[in-house]
């Protein structure tokens, strides 16, 4: 069994509320406000809304901080002062936000790939990834609680850090061809038998009705396959989350928070596809290292692998792959066979 918990459920569940609430009304006011109407999203618009989101994120991190002091000096934690779990609380958000939000660059890259197959304009592509985004907080959350049921067992545990090896491995071996590929996916082929869909754009209509039929437009699908992607891609950054603390509260402020600014990180990232070219490689590091975080380190240091110098590991590698992808840009096909 995992150690005991410093944030029981039946006693924060008001937390996980206010935390869902919060996060509605900042979606509500982006897509309600700032985004009404349909349009381009310009880099400084989308530079401009990545910082909000972080700095969002941020804050948070220092109200929980202050909150966690108070929580635990009414319920004092077993073997840590109060002031060293609030600090651990913390840090162990900010160091899931980080992997979190660096492990969606990566699956951002295949968001670009999904939206120019299905060839949505680009006025239209915020609308498309702002219920995808609102889907994934919802399977995220249900991630969180499946986790965290069954992360109580220590074989499970094992499992899943010997999953995040293995996958941290692929990520690092595996060529540009191990993408999803929208054509071959056996679940859009599912979902094309099933509804009919027509190749025309309704505005950003996802359903329209022609000749009495109901179909589903390119959005919708598109929207669909997004999803899918996600939820494949949640398989590996939830537990990843999980390798770095066991406190499903952390896990859950710390992936809602990430997911909340992925739109404005597409917009930033959508024409640099080819430039972060050593990114995988990073990543492909940091679930290695957490794999080992939750299995052999863990053994080695009696379970108290100490966040902080994690964390640094963790910013270090992400910063070395993204100046190193910069330093030494990749070379074109063209430039390789000259």
């Amino acid at each position: 069994m995992i150690n005991a918990r410093l944030f029981p459920f039946d006693e924060v569940w008001w937390v996980y509320l206010a935390a869902t609430l919060i996060i509605g009304a900042l979606l509500a006011i982006d897509l309600g406000v700032f985004h009404k109407q349909a349009h381009r999203v310009s880099m400084r618009e989308a530079t401009g809304f990545a910082v909000v989101w972080v700095a969002v994120a941020l804050a948070f991190n220092v109200l929980l901080y202050f909150w966690s002091l108070s929580f635990l000096t009414s319920h004092p934690p077993v073997g840590i002062s109060v002031p060293d779990a609030a600090k651990r609380t913390a840090l162990e958000f900010l160091a899931g936000y980080v992997v979190e939000y660096s492990l969606s660059v990566d699956n951002l890259f295949v968001f670009v790939v999904v939206l120019n197959y299905f060839r949505i304009p680009p006025e239209l592509r915020h609308r498309v990834l702002f219920l995808g985004i609102l889907a994934a907080l919802i399977f995220r959350g249900v991630f969180v609680m499946i986790g965290a049921a069954l992360l109580q067992f220590q074989w499970i545990v094992w499992g899943l850090g010997l999953f995040l090896v293995y996958t941290g491995i692929k990520v690092m071996t595996g060529g540009d061809d191990d993408q999803i590929d929208p054509e071959h996916n056996w679940a859009m082929k599912l979902l094309r038998k099933i509804l009919p869909v027509t190749p025309k754009f309704h505005g950003e209509s996802f359903f329209v009705r022609e000749g009495g039929r109901l179909l589903a437009t390119p959005m919708f699908v598109a929207l669909m396959f997004l999803n899918i992607v996600d939820t494949v891609f949640a398989v590996d950054s939830v537990p990843a989350i999980f390798g770095l603390t066991n406190e499903p509260l952390v896990v859950f402020t710390s992936n809602m928070f990430a997911i909340l600014g992925l739109r404005n990180l597409y917009f930033l990232l959508a024409g640099a596809v080819d430039v972060f070219h050593l990114l995988k490689y990073g990543l492909g590091i940091v679930l290695v290292f957490v794999g080992l975080k939750m299995t052999l380190l863990s053994w080695l240091m009696d379970g108290h692998v100490p966040i902080g110098p994690s964390l640094g590991f963790i910013l270090a590698v992400l910063v070395i792959s993204i100046a190193g992808s910069l330093l030494y840009p990749k070379r074109s096909s063209t430039q390789e066979s000259t």
